[in-house]
């Protein structure tokens, strides 16, 4: 009897080993085929990503400006727009004021357009406060219901958009800039060229 049962355990054991080999086989070809499958989508993956990513559409809107016009985002369409948010209490948002008059000085006479668009309640007054001081000659908005920086989103200042020629926003900065150093008059040409026809 005992030998009879060291044979069938033998036996039991050489075909628990031939299992296991199996299942170590269908493994081994299970991953393989699964790296096949991923080295495919790996190279899909590297496709996409070198595609341009979508620009999203600047949400349109229409706000009045200090000189009682009122200004609709749409219909600039055909122009790049830089869309500052701003407000007079913000120190940064001040301090690129200078080099935002110095941009519109430089590209007012090309296919762009300026918006500073100041996100407080009371700007009316703030506003002309602010100018007295320091004037510009770009359009500064008022949105004093707040429902336009809320529509983009914007809750840090200043906070600028670039909206290309088809009206899609191409660039978001958040926080003061020199506006018109080299590299950003630069950029800025390059949307414009984008969609120049």
């Amino acid at each position: 009897m005992g030998r009879f049962l060291r044979q069938s355990l033998k036996k039991l054991k050489g075909e628990i080993m031939m299992s296991h080999r199996s299942v170590l086989c269908c493994q081994f070809i299970l991953l393989g085929l699964l790296l096949l499958l991923f080295s495919g989508c790996q190279s899909d993956s590297q496709d996409q990503a070198t595609e341009k990513p979508s620009r999203p559409m600047a949400a349109d809107f229409v706000l009045s400006s200090v000189n009682g016009d009122s200004v609709q985002l749409s219909s600039l369409k055909g122009k790049v727009v830089v869309l500052n948010f701003w407000a007079t209490w913000c120190p940064p948002c001040r301090e690129e004021m200078p080099s935002m008059e110095k941009l519109h000085q430089l590209m007012k006479h090309e296919d762009f357009v300026l918006l500073a668009v100041n996100i407080e309640a009371d700007g009316r007054r703030t506003v002309s406060q602010f100018l007295q001081k320091q004037p510009v000659s770009f359009a500064i908005l008022y949105d004093e219901e707040g429902k336009i920086h809320k529509q983009y989103g914007v809750f840090k200042y200043p906070e600028t958009f670039i909206i290309d020629r088809n009206g899609r926003i191409v660039e978001k900065v958040v926080g003061g800039l020199n506006w018109a150093q080299p590299r950003v008059v630069e950029f800025l040409r390059q949307v414009m060229a984008e969609g120049a026809h």
